[in-house]
């Protein structure tokens, strides 16, 4: 996705991502924020617990969406991000974070974000709201 500025952006402008939510990932992710539970790194234990395989950390997903805005969005600065998990988002898939401009005001030079991340079969995981001032 190629990086933008707040004057490049108006309201509907979308973008997507694929982020990497390998065991590898996941694994440093876990490790950094002492989050090392059998659910998340582990499929064995995951499905144990009920789950189809290993989970991501909500928290990761929400880390996955501050990214992607951050990675389009290059002069930015996040004030607020809102996420409900709908679904638990697998690790070893391929998801897709998809970022769409709902709202620009260009005297506060603030954008209003609607965010979600899709699994492979298009179903809807994470979604959210952000707003970034620039």
């Amino acid at each position: 996705m190629p990086a933008k500025r707040f004057d490049d952006l108006d309201f509907g402008d979308e973008a997507e991502s694929r982020p990497d939510v390998s065991m590898e990932q996941v694994t440093l992710f876990t490790e950094a924020t002492g989050m090392k539970v059998g659910r998340f790194l582990d499929h064995d234990a995951a499905r144990k617990e009920g789950l189809p395989s290993a989970i991501i950390p909500g928290i990761m997903s929400q880390g996955l969406l501050t990214a992607a805005i951050n990675a389009w969005i290059v002069d930015g600065v996040i004030e607020s991000i809102d996420t409900i998990f709908r679904a638990p988002l697998q690790v070893d898939s391929s998801p897709t974070c998809r970022i769409v401009v709902t709202d620009r005001d260009a005297e506060a030079r603030e954008l209003e974000l609607d965010l979600v991340i899709l699994n492979e079969a298009n179903e809807t995981r994470v979604l959210g709201t952000a707003r970034v001032r620039c």
